[in-house]
């Protein structure tokens, strides 16, 4: 494929990263901090000092203002696109290569991971019982503000049972910078909303959390061709904990402390 892909791996520590020419291994939230030896997001513009709160948003603003390419992308150091694993096989192997991503971006507006069901929960009520439904009603209303047009999309999503969370895509660089356009100017406007100081470090990171259901919101608006592919996540995940603090936040308003 003629066309630059770049997909930035966002990274807070050392990990193994697949090879590949389309793999930008970067460290986000590396302003102040010790590097590791790859490329920081603060470099150029950048919201680096953010990632408390932004998350691996502060790579993607380091690709929307700093990257020249045709294709970009988000994947973070444990959890790729990929293909299904079979048992036994080394977990690097089921990632998508260059090749791979190089076919799917020729037919498709953008990759995004397959969905989450959530099926006794929304979208909005999942928030609301493990965050806070504040920060979504605060965005409703920057929305309906500034996006009117944005209004229903957004309405439609929250009462979705169903969504691409991660904040990963791959898709065209002009369409990538649109959508940062418009995230990253109702993000702005939401920290302004808010005083993190009344939060913890891992409920402050709502910025991250909040993005993850606006990417729907944007892609149900533009009306795009998209393609879900497997999310190959390397690592195992703390199943039980997980159910038993969903539960615990369903059903006795126990807001979530850790990520799992």
């Amino acid at each position: 494929m003629d066309k630059k892909v770049t997909i930035i791996i966002a990274m807070h520590k050392p990990y193994q990263v697949p090879g590949g020419k389309c793999y930008l291994p970067l460290h986000v939230g590396k302003e102040g901090k010790k590097g590791f030896g790859i490329q920081g997001d603060n470099t150029g513009d950048n919201i680096s000092l953010k990632n408390p709160f932004y998350c691996e948003l502060t790579g993607l603003y380091w690709g929307w203002k700093n990257v020249k390419t045709d294709y970009i992308g988000l994947v973070h150091y444990r959890r790729y696109f990929g293909k299904k694993k079979r048992k036994g096989e080394d977990p690097y192997r089921a990632i998508l290569s260059d090749g791979d991503i190089g076919e799917l971006v020729k037919k498709y507006d953008v990759i995004l991971p397959q969905k989450r069901h959530y099926y006794i929960e929304t979208l909005y009520t999942h928030y609301a019982h493990t965050h806070y439904a504040e920060h979504l009603d605060m965005t409703r209303t920057i929305i309906k503000d500034q996006y009117p047009e944005y209004i229903q999309a957004f309405d439609k999503t929250m009462k979705s049972r169903s969504g691409h969370m991660f904040n990963m895509y791959i898709m065209k660089k002009e369409l990538s910078d649109e959508y940062c356009q418009w995230l990253f100017s109702i993000l702005s406007q939401l920290e302004h909303k808010i005083d993190l100081n009344q939060y913890d470090t891992f409920q402050a990171r709502l910025f991250g959390r909040v993005s993850e259901l606006l990417l729907d919101v944007w892609l149900r608006q533009k009306n795009l061709v998209y393609k879900e592919v497997p999310t190959c996540f390397l690592g195992e995940i703390d199943w039980k904990r997980k159910i038993i603090s969903f539960v615990r936040a369903k059903i006795f308003g126990k807001k979530y402390e850790k990520s799992f």
